[in-house]
């Protein structure tokens, strides 16, 4: 009987992966799909007129971008820079590293919640076993975990998204991943958003 729910269970995991990647891809087509008709539209070659229309949404326009970017982090469909340059280039300096901020640490947060409920399934869903393979060896000891985790939040080039979903399968607690995202997102997103936004300067001039 157990071995028969152990089945059953392994032929969920499957079922819901495999929706999950057909989710993934609609979003890439969708992220596509929609970035093709702002560009013949005229606005990502003019932030002023991209402005102006986010500008009209009010208050919808960051609470929207605020739940993509959550949702990307969620779901990883596009790599975290893309969204993270979205805000700065859209929303200027100042808000939009606020609401990268607010909008990574509230996803980071959920992605660490998810897994500290369903467990280590959650990583078999979303990430490939050679990344799972290549990270998972760093939290044989937690505190070597706590501190490897720290260092990879505050540097921007780690895989962030997977590294929350993998500290919720250990025994990281609640408060210590929140004081970490809190106080090691500022740093990392400052840098990625300058970087980012001075290739993109570079090479089309915005």
């Amino acid at each position: 009987m157990k071995k028969l729910r152990v089945i059953e269970s392994e032929k969920r995991l499957r079922y819901i992966h495999i929706l999950l990647q057909l989710l993934t891809w609609l979003g890439i087509i969708a992220m596509g799909a929609l970035g093709f008709y702002l560009y013949k539209q005229g606005y990502l070659t003019d932030m002023p007129k991209l402005r102006l229309l986010v500008g009209r949404a009010g208050v919808w326009g960051p609470l929207l971008f605020m739940l993509v970017q959550v949702i990307q982090i969620i779901l990883p469909v596009l790599p975290g820079g893309v969204t993270t340059l979205a805000g700065v280039v859209i929303f200027g300096p100042f808000w939009g590293f606020v609401w990268n901020y607010l909008s990574i640490c509230l996803g980071s947060i959920l992605a660490f919640h998810i897994a500290k409920s369903y467990g280590r399934p959650v990583l078999r869903l979303l990430f490939s076993p050679k990344t799972i393979a290549t990270y998972e060896k760093k939290t044989g000891s937690s505190t070597q975990f706590s501190r490897y985790f720290a260092l990879a939040i505050f540097f921007p080039f780690a895989p962030d998204d997977f590294l929350c979903y993998l500290a919720g399968t250990t025994s990281m607690t609640y408060k210590q991943f929140i004081w970490i995202i809190l106080l090691g997102k500022p740093a990392s997103i400052l840098i990625y958003s300058m970087g980012l936004t001075t290739l993109f300067s570079k090479f089309f001039g915005f």
